[in-house]
């Protein structure tokens, strides 16, 4: 007497694998979509550092338009060379808060208030942004108390800046005596180059600082750099001029926000450390 084997049909063998190849096709719809809305349209960004305050703090979750400026190679995950430039694209203004690729290194993200448009000169004295020979307006608030990081607070001054164009923003600033990026030279802005500031004037690495790159390097995307203007901000690295190929896009809105103090494997902390204040803030 033999015994019975137990069989799988055919059919049902098939529709399993059919399953998982669906599956998987719809994955991979599902992760292409979600490419093309982050290339073309939106991208997420979460804040670093304190250098864009009292606009932008540390732990800040925010949407930029991808669209803005249209799209360059940095549009696209890990920047491939598939072409040099930009297409689509309309000019970034004077007060735009903006996502660039560090100059030198092509890969890193910055975030930064512009400043300087091609062919302006830009100083600061004294602590104040000159346009062209012209001091920006400028009217002093209430000085505030701002957390060091440190384990201390110390005095800030808080002044909102008028662009020549009529935007205003809040900026940062040491109470105590001027402080390095506080009196530079005038830089004149290159063509297709942009020129950066952070709205926290003594707590950011920027267009202010020599951009850390060889004088003998040859790319012609590459913004030539004054060097004479590094005898005011002494030996600092910061960013330079910043290629119009290298925006990413204009930060638009803060989404969410969390303190520095959150942390991705401490579920309590997504709601003992979030900041509702600033959920749903729109940039300017």
């Amino acid at each position: 007497m033999t015994e019975a084997v137990e069989t799988t049909p055919p059919e049902e063998k098939g529709g399993a694998v059919n399953e998982f190849i669906e599956i998987i096709k719809t994955v991979a719809y599902a992760l292409g979509i979600a490419l093309v809305l982050r290339v073309l349209l939106f991208q997420p960004f979460t804040i670093p550092s304190a250098s864009m305050e009292p606009n932008l703090y540390q732990g800040d979750y925010i949407i930029v338009s991808k669209f803005s400026y249209g799209y360059s190679k940095h549009s696209i995950p890990f920047s491939p060379p598939l072409f040099k430039g930009r297409i689509l694209g309309g000019k970034p203004k004077r007060g735009d808060i903006i996502v660039f690729k560090l100059p030198r290194d092509g890969h890193i993200d910055y975030i930064k208030r512009l400043v300087g448009l091609p062919g302006d000169q830009i100083q600061v004295r004294g602590g104040a942004l000159y346009i062209n020979g012209k001091a920006v307006e400028r009217k002093e608030q209430a000085d505030v108390l701002v957390d060091s990081g440190y384990g201390f607070t110390q005095p800030m001054k808080r002044i909102q800046e008028t662009t020549p164009e009529g935007r205003t923003y809040l900026t940062q600033a040491d109470a105590g005596p001027d402080t390095q990026g506080d009196n530079t030279g005038v830089y004149v802005v290159p063509e297709n180059c942009y020129f950066f500031m952070g709205d926290n004037r003594d707590n950011s690495a920027d267009s202010r600082f020599n951009p850390g790159i060889s004088p003998f390097k040859t790319d012609p995307s590459a913004c030539k750099w004054n060097y004479e203007n590094d005898q005011y901000t002494g030996d600092s690295i910061g960013v330079g001029f910043v290629p119009a190929e290298n925006l990413v896009g204009k930060a638009q809105i803060i989404l969410l926000s969390w303190n520095a103090d959150a942390h991705l494997f401490k579920p309590w902390t997504w709601f003992m450390d979030a900041r509702p204040s600033r959920f749903f803030r729109v940039l300017k």
